[in-house]
């Protein structure tokens, strides 16, 4: 094997290029602050619990539009008995009516591109 030699030190640059994101993270020793959200003022509540809404709300969220649009379930009952309305319009944003300091912060952290405003407005019709 006449061409070992390159063929290790190709893995070897291979296996640094690879695993650089991880080591700069590392080496940085940087890393951003997750977003800091309170209730809306107002707001003691929201249709679920803090720790389930971070973690979940997307899944809620699908979950309601299956249910209205497939079923026609107009309403659900959160976990104080409260019987609320499924509508991310009438419900959701009638408290977090701040896009920008709610959702996006929140959003731009994860980086992640949700596709809610592709048919809902902005609350404050950006």
């Amino acid at each position: 094997m006449y061409d070992g030699g390159k063929i290790v030190a190709g893995l070897v640059i291979f296996a640094i290029l690879l695993t650089f994101p991880i080591w700069y993270s590392v080496a940085s020793g940087s890393s951003a602050a997750p977003p800091e959200l309170t209730y809306p003022e107002g707001a003691e509540t929201c249709i679920e619990s803090t720790q389930y809404m971070r973690d979940s709300h997307m899944q809620l969220l699908n979950g309601w539009r299956d249910a209205v649009v497939r079923s026609g379930e107009r309403f659900y009952t959160d976990e104080g008995g409260e019987r609320v309305e499924r509508s991310l319009t009438n419900t959701c944003l009638g408290c977090h009516t701040d896009r920008e300091q709610f959702c996006d912060r929140c959003h731009d952290y994860v980086d992640v591109s949700p596709y809610c405003w592709d048919c809902h407005l902005d609350p404050k019709g950006n």
